[in-house]
């Protein structure tokens, strides 16, 4: 099997996943994906496409992810995983699809306008 790679973004976060024959190894960045997101919760964010189509052993995964917050990088991880699992195998495409791992969260910061100190909020208004 060559290598499968795949793009996943979220809010500020952007995903490169390579995914090759191996033995269950996911690194984030260099490091091992449970130094990178420390929190449980988070982890399981990454393992969920593996364990829903029940390839957690099958494949290594390396992941580049840069940019937002360590729960958007999760999210982008997680979209640029199934996408490429979906590449690999087109029988995964329907598991993936229920559980919303192929749906990309467009939802990201409004930009901040002129004569205001955010996007909407306002300075407070004085009548006299």
């Amino acid at each position: 099997m060559e290598m499968i790679n795949a793009l996943g973004r979220r809010k500020g976060s952007v995903a490169r996943v390579y995914l090759t024959q191996g033995t269950g190894k996911i690194t984030v960045n260099g490091k091992d994906y449970k130094d990178y997101f420390p929190q449980v919760h988070i982890q399981h964010n990454i393992t969920d496409p593996l364990s829903t189509v029940e390839a957690a052993t099958l494949y290594d995964v390396n992941v580049n992810v840069n940019g937002g917050g360590f729960k958007g990088q999760a999210h982008a991880v997680r979209l640029g995983l199934s996408r490429a699992l979906v590449k690999l195998n087109e029988d995964f495409r329907s598991p993936l699809k229920a559980r919303s791992f192929l749906t990309r969260d467009a939802r990201v910061v409004e930009r901040k306008k002129y004569g205001k100190p955010k996007a909407r909020k306002s300075f407070q208004f004085s009548k006299r």
